[in-house]
């Protein structure tokens, strides 16, 4: 029989504490633990992770033992940028330009949020985008969140410069690792987000994610938002990355899912206002006897709204990879469009892949469509690249490049292509 998550009440209202939250996050963190036990798991089609080391809740960070360890990056080449750093539950390096303090910009980490902006918080804190009691994954997430950070970007403002966040995960240490990311774009907003999520060591204990990103974009906002991925092999997580768009929103994803550990993740945007306008881009890279499963899915909630999937993935050795495509048109949303590209390249005998795709059409007059494949590297392409000369792994890497040039293209800044490019030959390599 598994262990009752209730348990750890007293560890939850000990860590509330000692992080001076206000009233409504305490109660939220108390009703929250005392769901998971009646909620159900999300539902992944075509993979079973029930089983999955999820719930490893560690005492002693809920009493505020926490070490503050691992790698860090030189802070002398981020002078002038707006940047957070964080290593575990601690922010080590905080940084935003004066320019965009004037201007009402937030960007601190979750904890400051409440004690500073607390009914700003309080509006949007798993209020919008991913409501606490979704299922047992999300009240989870609720009852013992431990670090995170909050963005408001205020109503007419653009930045220029990309705002960026990045997250270390010490695998050595046996602290569960709850992430919480809240970005509000005010009205007519316009700016760019990067994160990142890396780990450093890779102890034999397995140690459990969960990581929720809720971006909140009000009418006419226009958010980019990329991501790179890179938790170590003892992790295993469960990540929402979920995009609630207004009346002529925006929000432009570039995710990179380069993960070594086992990892669900539920990739969604709610187009609720007329007009609200999503693109997203994904690629992933398995391997090893890893599984990753992702379930991206655009819901077409408001009149004339558009969502655009695209995701590619590559699987080598062992590794399992599955997409899941889900456009889903709700009864109301005319003039809708959902469309939506999965693509798998199997690398070895061994590898599983699945592409699945999945609409869900509740109006007329509307326009979908689908393409889904997982399939082998192209003979005919490595028989040309070696008849040139070149070594079976040169022509592979050329290939594999060459299949997810499409969605690398399409993401929108030049910087995260390049350094996701980086990130993908490396993961090759290894």
């Amino acid at each position: 029989m598994k262990k009752s998550l209730t348990t750890y009440l007293d560890g939850i209202q000990t860590f509330s504490t000692l992080k001076d939250e206000p009233s409504w996050m305490r109660t939220l963190r108390q009703e929250a633990v005392e769901k998971t036990d009646e909620l159900a798991l999300p539902y992944i089609e075509r993979v079973k992770y029930n089983r999955w080391p999820l719930f490893n809740i560690d005492k002693a960070s809920l009493n505020g033992e926490v070490e503050t360890t691992g790698n860090v990056p030189d802070f002398d080449a981020v002078k002038n940028r707006p940047v957070l750093v964080q290593q575990d539950q601690q922010t080590i390096f905080e940084q935003l330009p004066q320019e965009l303090v004037d201007q009402g910009v937030i960007f601190t980490d979750i904890f400051s949020a409440m004690h500073d902006y607390p009914e700003l918080v309080e509006n949007y804190y798993m209020q919008k985008a991913v409501p606490a009691f979704e299922d047992k994954m999300t009240a989870a997430h609720a009852a013992f969140m431990n670090s995170g950070v909050f963005l408001y970007v205020p109503k007419n403002v653009t930045i220029k410069q990309p705002l960026e966040a990045l997250f270390y995960h010490n695998g050595d240490l046996p602290a569960h690792y709850f992430k919480h990311v809240l970005i509000v774009a005010d009205e007519n907003s316009e700016f760019s987000y990067l994160e990142r999520f890396m780990s450093n060591g890779d102890a034999a204990k397995k140690v459990s994610g969960n990581i929720i990103v809720e971006v909140v974009a009000k009418k006419g906002a226009r958010v980019k938002f990329s991501a790179i991925d890179q938790l170590g092999k003892n992790i295993s997580t469960y990540m929402n990355r979920r995009g609630y768009l207004m009346r002529d929103a925006s929000i432009d994803w570039a995710l990179g899912v380069m993960n070594s550990g086992n990892i669900v993740a539920d990739f969604d945007s709610d187009l609720v206002g007329e007009a609200a306008h999503a693109e997203v881009k994904a690629v992933a890279i398995s391997a090893g006897h890893q599984i990753q499963a992702i379930d991206t899915r655009v819901t077409n909630k408001g009149k004339h709204t558009i969502g655009h999937i695209l995701q590619h993935g590559v699987i080598r050795e062992s590794g399992t990879l599955t997409f899941n495509g889900i456009g889903h048109i709700l009864h109301g949303a005319k003039g809708a469009d959902a469309q939506q590209e999965s693509r798998v390249l199997n690398l070895s005998d061994r590898a599983r892949g699945d592409a699945n795709p999945i609409l869900l059409i509740d109006e007329n007059e509307v326009t979908a469509g689908h393409a889904a494949s997982v399939g082998r590297v192209d003979p005919d392409q490595m028989y040309y690249l070696m008849s040139r000369g070149l070594e079976k792994e040169e022509a592979e890497r050329l290939v594999i490049r060459g299949f997810l040039g499409p969605v690398l293209t399409a993401i929108p800044v030049k910087e995260v292509q390049e350094e996701l490019i980086d990130v993908i030959e490396g993961k090759l390599n290894a």
